[in-house]
């Protein structure tokens, strides 16, 4: 009984720890729609195709780095849809600029890597759900770590890369988007 009450202890103090973690955006703001910047362009879209800013703060004591993840949890795929990956952003990264997830990589820190997205290959993929399908939901969540570096091959898919994430996790801050196709 004392073990199990010294580990609730240790997971509350963990979790109210990682309570002052927030990730936001000057962008997209939490619950709104994202704008054709955001939309893919492509697969019948034809949006920008352009990552938003997007900022953190109040990471949990011992983060080594971060890494940045989009995920659409209603494709209809039977297992989401991921739009960008990011890992290995330095702890000393704050934000991300519009427009960082480019295919070359240019607008992200030094040392930062993009994994490959469930388009086929790496930087930022917009929105495009299904015409006529509900709004899907675009989840923006940072990953404080607890690693300086994950350790995956370049052409890693999202679910190897979020393996490693989730084995390496501090905390994580997340808000949500929406965006659908008449």
């Amino acid at each position: 009984m004392r073990n199990v009450l010294l580990a609730g202890l240790v997971l509350a103090a963990a979790s109210a720890h990682a309570a002052g973690f927030t990730l936001s955006s000057p962008t997209v703001k939490p619950g709104s729609t994202l704008t054709s910047a955001q939309v893919f362009n492509g697969f019948g879209c034809s949006g920008k195709n352009t990552s938003p800013a997007l900022t953190w703060s109040g990471a949990p004591a011992g983060t080594k780095s971060f890494a940045l993840t989009v995920y659409d949890p209603d494709a209809p795929t039977g297992s989401g849809w991921w739009h960008w990956v990011v890992y290995n952003i330095p702890a000393s990264a704050t934000e991300l600029p519009e427009g960082a997830g480019g295919t070359d990589g240019k607008g992200l820190p030094a040392g930062a890597a993009q994994g490959r997205t469930d388009f086929g290959s790496a930087g930022f993929g917009g929105a495009c759900p299904p015409k006529g399908d509900k709004p899907h939901r675009y989840i923006f969540t940072v990953h404080a770590l607890k690693t300086d570096k994950i350790e995956v091959p370049a052409d890693a898919s999202a679910a190897l890369v979020g393996f490693m994430l989730n084995a390496n996790r501090l905390a994580k801050a997340s808000f949500e988007a929406r965006y659908g196709r008449k």
